[in-house]
């Protein structure tokens, strides 16, 4: 690195500002425990400030004249422009002030951790994990087809010799020390994971927020500035890092991915050789939702178009309305006075003219008399089994499928759901499926589409074709 890029880095970058700040323990401390430990998204200032003071209560107990300021002084000094370790901001819907950890936190609170001594530092894993990344990377990539079969019939030959030697009960089983050298590798990138979707959803949030400034400063057409917000929502979502980020909560979204993640960790923790940390068993749901937050970022772009589209219909019917109101004002102004000189002028003689008001205004029709009554041979049995053929949709049972297919904290689309619980009440059952209102359910739709197999009332098949739907529990 360049020493100009090292002094700006120095002056501006707010990572290295806490690390020279004189409260940079209290403020990796707190900050570090509360947001980036737990894995915590905004906060109340309410909350933060009850769970600071407590904090600070704990350290006045050994020395009373360290950090003698109040918290919520702390708070407004740490998201002042001038440090920027917090955000400020209020959500959607609140009117409380929320606060939320900046990545340059992250950052230097990853970087002193990093500075503890550690007992073990293993090499022969991550070893490993390089020549299996070149590997992905080079066959990969690879577009020969022999090349690729070449590369297939190699790893079949290695797992069926292995195959063959378990066999005989012949297998190399990893020893203690492997096993601690791969578990310590985990547990790296696994809180890395953590602290890069906070770094993602700022990236995303500075895209969000250029497109606000873009429509509050906008003077052209509505058009034109369509044109540059879509582009930047589609500029996030083909980047690589929108690809990468897509590919990474798909994966999430999967159940069967979900399910192996959880029996893979609990059988992890439970292994005696290991003193595992008890917030990696749960550390795929942490992911989620970090990645939830990010994905909602990205949700506030498309939520940005909406509204402008809206605010420009309300601009142009009140544009409409005042143009009607101007020609009422003229037609008054005129009525007593109409212009002299007004007049129609035809070319050609003849053309017939029909005025509007030449036309009669009412015509009167004349008495229609109806017989209501019918004769008696003309009355039929009527066919009441439609009538009372009606279909009940059990929205209980479309919760419970909910639940069971859909962890706590998780989101899945319907389709997902509807292709495990098949839709026994048609187009019905779907409408069930919008409109459950759990406290734990929480149903969203989307903008793409999505094809959804139903039954009709006579039991064919039948293909609808309607939004996408995603179903979250809290």
């Amino acid at each position: 690195m360049e020493l100009e890029e090292l002094d700006r880095l120095w002056e501006r970058n707010p990572a290295w500002r806490l690390l020279r700040a004189r409260n940079a323990p209290l403020v990796l401390s707190f900050l570090g425990q509360y947001f980036v430990e737990e894995n915590r998204g905004a906060a109340p200032v309410g909350l933060l400030v009850s769970a600071l003071d407590d904090f600070l209560y704990a350290v006045h107990r050994v020395d009373p004249d360290r950090y003698p300021s109040d918290p919520e002084t702390y708070l407004e000094d740490w998201a002042a422009p001038e440090a920027a370790w917090l955000r400020r901001f209020y959500p959607a819907g609140s009117e409380e002030v929320h606060y939320d950890v900046t990545p340059a936190v992250q950052k230097a609170y990853g970087w002193v951790q990093g500075l503890r001594a550690r007992s073990f530092i293993g090499t022969e894993s991550r070893l490993q994990t390089v020549i299996e990344l070149l590997r992905h990377i080079v066959h990969g990539s690879e577009i020969d087809p022999d090349s690729r079969i070449a590369e297939l019939e190699r790893r079949r030959d290695a797992i069926e010799a292995e195959l063959v030697e378990a066999r005989e009960g012949r297998f190399t089983v990893l020893d203690e020390t492997a096993v601690r050298e791969r578990y310590q590798q985990f547990a790296t990138i696994a809180r890395e994971l953590l602290s890069d979707f906070r770094e993602v959803e700022e990236n995303f949030r500075a895209l969000d927020r250029s497109a606000r400034e873009k429509i509050a400063g906008w003077e052209g057409g509505k058009g034109e500035l369509l044109g540059e917000l879509v582009s930047g929502r589609t500029d996030i979502s083909s980047s690589d890092q929108g690809r990468s980020f897509q590919a990474f909560y798909d994966f999430l979204l999967s159940e069967g991915r979900q399910d192996e993640l959880s029996e893979l960790l609990a059988t992890v923790q439970g292994m005696p050789q290991l003193t595992a940390d008890r917030r990696l068993r749960s550390v795929h749901h942490d992911w989620a939702d970090a990645a939830e937050r990010t994905q909602q970022t990205v949700r506030n772009l498309s939520e940005q178009l909406r509204r402008f589209l809206e605010d420009q219909v309300w601009v142009e019917n009140r544009r409409v309305i005042d143009l009607v109101r101007a020609v009422e004002a003229s037609a008054l102004a005129v009525r007593d006075a109409p212009p002299r000189d007004l007049g129609l002028f035809v070319d050609e003689p003849g053309v017939p003219i029909a005025l509007p008001f030449e036309r009669p205004l009412y015509d009167p029709q004349p008495d229609v008399a109806v017989d209501s009554m019918l004769s008696p041979d003309v009355i039929d049995v009527a066919e009441l089994g439609d009538l009372f053929t009606q279909r009940f949709v059990d929205t209980a049972r479309l919760a419970g499928n909910i639940r069971a297919v859909v962890p706590p904290r998780t989101s899945a689309a319907l389709d997902e759901i509807v292709g495990l619980y098949p839709v026994q009440e048609g187009v019905a059952e779907i409408l069930g499926y919008l409109a459950l209102d759990d406290d734990d359910i929480t149903i969203e739709v989307g903008e793409d589409e999505m094809t959804i197999d139903v039954a009709d009332a006579t039991g064919h098949p039948k293909r609808v074709r309607m939004r996408t739907v995603q179903v979250t529990r809290r």
